[in-house]
């Protein structure tokens, strides 16, 4: 897959209606969301880890959805802009911003939109649970990185392509356990972390290091992990000038 989204919208209309559809329950941590508000610890915390010295940093958060990772960030003292593209979501993440005293820059607008107006603008990027629902990733790494500041980090998730994970995010988190709701994922858009890391170097990008993320549905808990099968966090660097 190849970054060919210049002229045309990166966005899957059937990916927006699907979490637009589930906006009302993004912030229900029982709800159809809630397997995103348990990972929203570990996630949290691998950022924390891979961008030193949060608190007055500027973070971009692409595909913020309802603003879960958005609001976290914001509550450690980042100034966080979310964007995304589905209209309903993005209202609840400013209404309950709003509601909780927190200030997020939320604009739906696109990854490539935004990095032509801000090229090297942000301490950091983040664009977690999103490269796998949309036509062109690699568009996406591309934009990601021209966001940042030369020295700036960029860190994905997203879950490998493998009969694991197959099995466990299809199979098991959509049809057996309803843990997440049917038709989320589509297996074909899964990244292998190698496709992942060609993209991030092809985008002047260096690969610093990857991180596996644990879930346990039973114990509904989330944890780094050193297993990589299923998902995975890539942190990137942009370099600096010679």
């Amino acid at each position: 897959m190849t970054s060919n989204a210049s002229s045309t919208v990166n966005v899957d209309s059937a990916e927006i209606a699907n979490f637009d559809r589930l906006a009302a329950s993004w912030w229900d941590a029982n709800g159809a969301m809630r397997a995103l508000h348990v990972i929203n610890v570990p996630r949290v915390q691998y950022v924390a880890r891979c961008v030193v010295g949060l608190r007055n940093k500027a973070i971009i958060d692409v595909g913020c959805g309802g603003g879960i990772l958005s609001e976290a960030l914001a509550r450690e003292g980042v100034e966080v802009t979310g964007i995304d593209l589905a209209a309903d979501a993005l209202q609840v993440a400013r209404d309950h911003a709003q509601s909780q005293g927190v200030t997020v820059d939320y604009q739906q607008i696109t990854a490539e939109a935004i990095a032509e107006q801000r090229p090297n603008y942000y301490d950091a990027a983040v664009c977690m649970e999103m490269l796998e629902h949309v036509p062109d990733p690699a568009s996406i790494v591309a934009a990601c990185a021209r966001l940042v500041r030369p020295g700036g980090d960029v860190i994905f998730s997203t879950i490998h392509r493998n009969p694991k994970s197959f099995a466990l995010m299809i199979l098991g988190a959509e049809y057996l356990t309803n843990l997440v709701p049917r038709g989320t994922h589509q297996y074909e858009k899964f990244i292998r972390p190698s496709e992942l890391e060609s993209w991030a170097r092809a985008a002047g990008l260096q690969v610093i290091g990857i991180q596996g993320l644990r879930y346990n549905p039973l114990l509904k808990s989330a944890r780094l992990a050193d297993d990589t099968d299923v998902n995975y966090f890539l942190h990137c660097r942009k370099p600096e000038p010679a």
